[in-house]
C-alpha cells in the first residue's frame, strides 16, 4: 500500500495574534451548514462582556477540531495529570453549548 504524501502547511503568526485571546467563556452556535464558536471573558457579577473572537467552521472542520481535541486532551493528562473541572452550582462562567442558529446576533 503506498504511503500518503505528507502535507506540510507553513503558517505566518503575527506579533499581535502571537499574544493571544483569553476566553472563559465560549457561545457555540450552529445552522446547517456551519459552526459559529464565540469566544468572550466573563467576569462574576458583571452583566455584559463582548465577544473577542468569532470562529466560523464546516461541520467535518469542527469534527476534525473536536477530534484533535480530544486527542491533545489525553496526552495533556498522561503527562500532567487528569483535568479537573469545577462544577459549582449556579456557576454563570464557563462554557456554553446547545444554542440555535436563531439566537446568533
Amino acid at each position: 500500500m503506498p504511503e500518503k504524501p505528507s502535507r506540510q502547511i507553513s503558517l505566518e503568526l503575527g506579533e499581535k495574534e502571537s499574544e493571544g485571546i483569553y476566553s472563559n467563556l465560549a457561545l457555540i452556535t450552529h445552522s446547517p451548514s456551519e459552526f459559529f464558536i464565540d469566544f468572550a471573558r466573563a467576569m462574576p457579577g458583571v452583566k455584559k462582556t463582548k465577544v473577542y473572537a468569532r470562529i466560523v467552521m464546516t461541520p467535518q472542520n469542527i469534527k476534525m477540531l473536536h477530534n484533535a481535541l480530544e486527542q491533545n486532551i489525553k496526552k495533556f493528562e498522561e503527562r500532567f495529570g487528569k483535568i479537573k473541572i469545577m462544577g459549582q452550582e449556579g456557576q454563570e462562567i464557563g462554557f456554553q453549548t446547545g444554542r440555535s442558529s436563531e439566537d446568533l446576533p
